[in-house]
């Protein structure tokens, strides 16, 4: 009989027990969120292009490396530091043609890493290349770079030629005729020069500075921007 009450007793604690456990597990505080801060869309953010980027050599899929050069602020509060790295792609690629056609390079960005590797996937599009003056945006194209117009250099070119082919007729056959004689062969040679040559392809050498546009909000945890890696 004893033995058999103290079982009881002992089955009779451990029953308590369990229901404080229960009870405890039921009460305890959940975790709170992390605080975000949301950055909105349209928010500039400006970049430094780390890879060199050529139209000659560039492929669609290609990944495009950059680093941002200034932070970042929101409610008084830096979201992005500087040195936070972003990567794009390349979406489209255009040779310059011989005859026409302007070499294009069109790029998105996806990627932004923080220094202690916390990762957020973005929308983000090429906005300007400030400082640039072998191209501009194209204003029909979102993202899109296009190599300025050649029209003068090629004027120059059959100017020129045309003007030493004159040049030449006129000493080798010292008449008027000669001279424009040469003065046609020589424009020929320049408009011959000018049609099998290529236009400037698009060059974006390592440091040019990027200006990224935010497609949509992001919301970013602010405790990354003053972390270190």
């Amino acid at each position: 009989m004893h033995r058999s009450f103290v079982l009881v007793v002992v089955m009779a604690v451990a029953a308590i027990g369990q229901t404080q456990n229960n009870e405890q597990s039921q009460t305890t505080t959940p975790a709170a969120p992390v605080k975000g801060v949301t950055v909105p869309a349209g928010t500039t953010v400006l970049l430094h292009l780390r890879s060199p980027i050529n139209t000659k050599s560039a492929r669609v899929g290609d990944a495009v490396y950059c680093e941002t050069e200034f932070p970042v602020t929101q409610d008084n509060v830096m979201i992005i530091p500087p040195h936070t790295y972003v990567k794009g792609q390349i979406s489209r690629v255009e040779r310059p043609g011989r005859v026409k056609g302007r070499a294009e390079l069109q790029l998105h960005f996806n990627t932004l890493i923080f220094p202690d590797g916390y990762t957020i996937q973005l929308p983000g599009a090429l906005q300007n290349t400030p400082g640039a003056d072998n191209h501009s945006m194209s204003p029909d194209e979102e993202g899109t770079v296009k190599a300025n117009g050649e029209k003068a250099k090629d004027a120059g070119t059959v100017a020129t030629t045309a003007g030493t082919g004159a040049a030449i007729g006129a000493v080798v056959g010292r008449s008027i005729g000669d001279a424009a004689i040469g003065g046609g062969v020589g424009g020929a040679v320049g408009l011959a020069k000018v049609l099998f040559t290529r236009g400037q392809d698009v060059r974006l050498e390592t440091g040019t500075s990027l200006e990224m546009v935010l497609e949509r909000s992001l919301t970013i945890d602010p405790a990354h921007a003053a972390s270190r890696p």
